[in-house]
């Protein structure tokens, strides 16, 4: 397709749960509702047409064991955009990916900067290790070099009592949120168990990443506060294995890691129907592979989430919570295009006919 080539999609342009279009028109790279005049070249693609999906929490320039190079990362965004995933928020990277942002073929990335943990607390080449007394600082510096938002490590393993405990004391937290928002960034935080929740959520945090231990009394904390979370079921689908490897060394971790998996379905469902803001993320890049985004939706449903507001969380609802536009007027011309309506069935994401990234057809 030349850049001279107008693209007419049509069928059901999905703007919204509610707002649907028979076309659009991608004119220049950018959405229009307007018929173009005069178009010499025109390709008309046909089906049910979605923005980009978003994946809300994925690591694109990491592996396992740490950075990747250039060439890694590359088919990283790559599998991601040929899952219809076109919006990543990149939820801690040791990588520098900037060089992404000058390639109109590959999705667009909101950065969170490198995780922050404490020092031994999180997985080797991942993170920056440090003590409580340098959180502030930083904070400062990834809220900085990221895309307004931090990730924090919130809690993990320590030896010494054999279990998830949290990473940072109160005051602490207190005092690097408030750094990281009058620098106009939001901060979210891994966490698994139960015991970091409540002092996160109090001292204003804005997103906590997989969030298995919320209860019945940190839920309608996280309601009344408006703090998102992105659960990460198909990350949460590992537990059972990782608590086989560490049973006999960590008997109580692997006891607790197991309990949270078997209830992540109820509290999944039980934070949606508080009305705490869900939303869709793979954690693809660490040790998942990606292109997950259309398994995640399905573990939504699974979960008990309607499948209309499970698409809404990596479609309109998720972009609308990043600040990046969907497909009205003048936007991006990021969308994805189906064979079928994926209103009805979230199992048609697994199979993209079309996608439009910047305007153009890639696949």
């Amino acid at each position: 397709m030349s850049d001279h080539t107008v693209l007419h999609v049509k069928g059901r342009v999905l703007l919204g749960p509610e707002e649907v279009r028979d076309e659009l028109w991608v004119v220049s790279g950018r959405v229009t509702y307007q018929r173009p005049a005069g178009a010499r070249e025109v390709r008309t693609v046909e089906g049910w047409a979605l923005p980009g999906l978003v994946d809300a929490h994925c690591h694109v320039g990491l592996d396992a064991h740490g950075p990747v190079p250039d060439e890694v990362a590359e088919k990283q965004a790559l599998t991601d955009r040929e899952a219809g995933t076109l919006l990543i928020r990149d939820a801690g990277s040791p990588s520098d990916t900037r060089w992404i942002d000058e390639r109109e073929d590959l999705p667009k990335i909101i950065r969170a900067g490198r995780h922050i943990a404490r020092t031994r607390r999180y997985i080797r080449n991942f993170a920056h290790e440090i003590e409580p007394e340098d959180l502030v600082a930083y904070v400062a510096q990834e809220a900085r070099r990221g895309d307004g938002w931090v990730k924090l490590v919130g809690d993990w393993i320590e030896r010494e009592a054999g279990d998830l405990t949290p990473c940072w004391p109160r005051e602490a937290v207190e005092a690097a949120i408030a750094e990281a928002h009058r620098l106009g960034a939001r901060v979210t935080a891994h966490c698994f168990a139960e015991d970091s929740l409540r002092d996160l959520v109090e001292a204003g945090i804005d997103c906590i990443e997989h969030a298995t231990g919320l209860t019945e009394e940190t839920i309608p904390l996280f309601a009344e506060r408006g703090v998102a979370i992105v659960p990460t079921l198909v990350n949460i689908a590992t537990f059972p294995k990782l608590a086989a490897g560490g049973e006999e060394k960590f008997p109580r971790w692997s006891a607790h890691m197991r309990r949270l998996y078997e209830r992540r379905y109820d509290t999944v469902r039980a934070a949606y129907d508080a009305g705490v803001p869900v939303f869709v993320g793979t954690d693809a890049g660490g040790s998942l592979p990606h292109g997950l985004v259309a398994e995640e939706v399905a573990e939504l449903v699974t979960a008990g989430i309607p499948p209309l507001e499970a698409l809404s969380a990596t479609t309109w609802g998720a972009r609308s919570w990043l600040g990046r536009p969907g497909l009205e007027e003048g936007a991006p011309a990021d969308l994805v295009v189906y064979d079928s309506d994926p209103r009805a069935d979230v199992r048609v994401l697994a199979a993209p006919r079309r996608i439009v990234v910047n305007g153009r057809v890639t696949a």
